[in-house]
């Protein structure tokens, strides 16, 4: 049962500091009458707390399927494999009452091919406030660890963060961004929470979610794209298992990959490395139809035609992927509309 307008009403005006400074002076008794209304609100209507400040419950983190799936027919453009995996990996771990590891996701393509892009769509599908959650927690390579002399400390902090967000909250969301410019041998630091274990130090990282984002292994995608381009054969027709070997051992084998010699890829501790197909020109067009619908402008096909053409292509003698993928249709729009 959901509390009455006029309930809402007082304890709004009970808990909100400036209303209750608004109001002061009261006498004694109207504060005493108050308090009493409050308990008996409180008593009444248990959970009326959980409506104003974000919690780590239903009513705050709860998967939303088909929201998930449209977003991903709708809002990703010319990641067909990306877009498969991602809405069969989440939806099996959050249908899974008692997973028996967290899921880790490893996203790997070239720059504005929609990495972060799908970070945060999952991040909508799952929590009331998308990335804005308190429970989703974004780190950045140069920002986060930018020292190499500090390693052993970010090893501690790190550490030290993830144990204390998911004792606060087992549905808790870590996005490592930049894992490429990442000092190898930092993530190894949290192996035991990603691995098959009830608990570590009596805390369970079984219902969290971990994603990797990393520009490392882009090559290798790019060169089979090519190699399926050349040949006259559909992009859609590219499979993961075109991919996901040589993906795995080029990012395991790139000294400059955050992911360099881990046991994360040594102790298939990585649930899925996600390939992002490099984009060609009709897909940018679909970016810019996409952003002027989001902007609430009619979409104009003539207007993302020039932005798709005003981008530069590679390789140079057959111009077929986008160097930025979708990265700057916003700002190419801004001139354009």
């Amino acid at each position: 049962m959901k509390p009455g307008n006029q309930h809402v009403l007082l304890l709004w005006m009970l808990v909100c500091s400036g209303t209750t400074e608004a109001i002061e002076p009261i006498s004694t008794s109207i504060a005493v009458g108050m308090a009493a209304a409050l308990t008996g609100i409180l008593a009444r209507y248990p959970n009326i707390l959980y409506y104003f400040h974000e919690c780590c419950r239903p009513e705050w983190i709860s998967f939303n399927r088909t929201g998930l799936q449209e977003d991903l027919d709708s809002k990703l453009f010319g990641q067909h494999i990306a877009s498969r995996i991602i809405l069969k990996a989440v939806n099996g771990f959050m249908s899974n009452e008692n997973p028996k590891k967290p899921l880790v996701l490893s996203l790997h393509g070239w720059t504005g091919t929609g990495k972060n892009f799908v970070s945060q769509l999952i991040a909508d599908s799952i929590y009331k406030e998308g990335l804005d959650s308190s429970f989703v927690h974004i780190f950045t390579s140069e920002l986060h660890f930018p020292h190499s002399s500090q390693l052993d400390n970010y090893k501690s902090q790190l550490q030290q963060w993830i144990k204390g967000n998911v004792t606060n909250c087992p549905r808790s969301m870590f996005i490592f961004d930049e894992m490429d410019k990442m000092h190898p041998g930092l993530i190894d630091s949290i192996k035991p929470y990603l691995d098959y274990y009830d608990k570590v130090d009596g805390v369970s990282y079984r219902k969290a979610i971990f994603i990797f984002l990393s520009n490392a292994g882009g090559e290798s995608i790019i060169q089979t794209a090519l190699d399926f381009w050349r040949e006259g054969r559909d992009r859609e027709e590219i499979e993961l298992k075109d991919l996901e070997t040589v993906l795995s051992l080029s990012v395991f084998n790139n000294r400059q990959s955050g992911l360099w010699h881990t046991s994360l890829i040594d102790k298939n501790l990585v649930d899925f490395f996600v390939p992002f197909l490099p984009l060609e020109y009709r897909h940018v067009v679909q970016c810019a139809m996409a952003e002027m619908k989001a902007r609430g402008l009619e979409p104009d096909e003539k207007v993302a035609d020039k932005v798709a053409r005003d981008l530069v292509y590679f390789p140079k003698s057959e111009r077929v992927f986008s160097v930025k993928g979708c990265k700057t249709i916003e700002s190419k729009l801004d001139y354009y509309t």
